[in-house]
């Protein structure tokens, strides 16, 4: 065992656009487990937009981070030390831990992983938060049926790779956007999206959304709010559901962004609009593992990560996160 544990601390808060000088990387003490508690030796860690947030002062449905403490994440790890009989040494767990090589834990909040059912990354991705997030948003609110046109912003990410590959088995016409030409031909050609698009080089947003979804959209699940939620909801259908999940286009703003025009349009055309967390619906989440392990096995759900190599580097992934330079799912290999 090593006898460094090294942590990525929040150094100070960011005013718009997260730099590394917000992050410090330091050599903290080893953890100690102490009665009924485990120790866990990290291996992969998630990277997620909704920590740009919890890096802002102020009251939300999660606590912010704390300045000179240790980061927060989705981790995967081993058990190395056990004082808690749920647990035994050998055991790997997914839960909310530290940006750092080695966790101490009560054991509260963390779950038991099969390292034989998928590689143990997946259960920060597609068989975790992000898949179980587009499950419950998408069942919950979009109520899906069958026939109808599901549009997804940032289509190409952990989580609205998920919703379109859903909307899919559930008989869907899927249409999604992302940043980059090789992105909208994964979803085509990988994913099975009926149709996608490049929202940076398409021209006007709005007229490309008329010409993918003729007859209008059904259900909107939207990541990234700004121009394209605006572009989606001028051609909603009537009854139409918008699910509100990210709005990462506006989470470096340093001031409040107006809202989308055109808002009108929700009472005439009777639309619901709704944000949603996922730790709402354990149901759903506990549902969503038990279908998704299937649907992975036989083919029917993909996963695509980016895997940057070491803690030290993670300050510089979480940046590029948030510019979109990820391709699907964002991990950090920590041993």
């Amino acid at each position: 065992m090593a006898e460094i544990n090294h942590q990525v601390l929040l150094k100070s808060r960011p005013v718009g656009w997260v730099t590394e000088e917000n992050f410090d990387y330091v050599a903290g003490d080893m953890p100690v487990p102490g009665p009924g508690e485990i120790l866990v030796k990290n291996k992969y860690m998630s990277l997620d937009p909704y920590m740009r947030g919890r890096m802002n002062e102020g009251k939300s449905y999660v606590a912010p981070f704390e300045i000179g403490k240790v980061l927060q994440a989705g981790v995967v790890g081993e058990v190395i030390e056990s004082h808690n009989e749920k647990f035994a040494v050998g055991d790997h767990v997914s839960g909310m831990l530290g940006w750092e090589n080695y966790s101490a834990s009560n054991g509260a909040g963390l779950m038991k992983v099969d390292p034989d059912i998928a590689p143990l990354s997946w259960n920060l991705g597609i068989l975790g938060m992000p898949g179980m997030t587009a499950y419950v948003g998408l069942m919950s609110i979009g109520e899906p049926k069958e026939g109808e046109t599901l549009f997804v912003s940032a289509a190409s990410g952990a989580v609205g790779s998920v919703v379109g590959q859903l909307g899919k088995i559930m008989g869907l016409r899927v249409v999604g956007c992302a940043g980059e030409d090789d992105k909208v031909a994964w979803l085509i050609d990988e994913l099975g999206f009926d149709a996608a698009f490049n929202y940076k080089t398409c021209g006007p947003v709005y007229k490309k959304m008329r010409e993918v979804c003729p007859e209008g959209i059904d259900i909107n699940f939207e990541n990234v709010g700004g121009e394209i939620m605006e572009a989606a909801l001028w051609q909603m259908k009537d009854f139409g559901r918008i699910i509100l999940c990210g709005m990462i286009a506006n989470y470096n703003d340093t001031e409040m962004t107006p809202g989308p025009r055109g808002m009108a349009v929700m009472i005439q055309r009777r639309l619901k609009m709704q944000g949603f967390i996922v730790s709402d619906r354990p149901d759903l989440c506990g549902e969503y593992v038990q279908k998704a392990a299937g649907w992975v096995r036989d083919g029917k759900l993909k996963y695509r990560e980016t895997v940057t190599e070491g803690l030290e580097n993670a300050p510089r992934a979480f940046i590029g996160l948030l510019k979109g330079e990820n391709f699907g799912k964002q991990i950090v290999k920590l041993d």
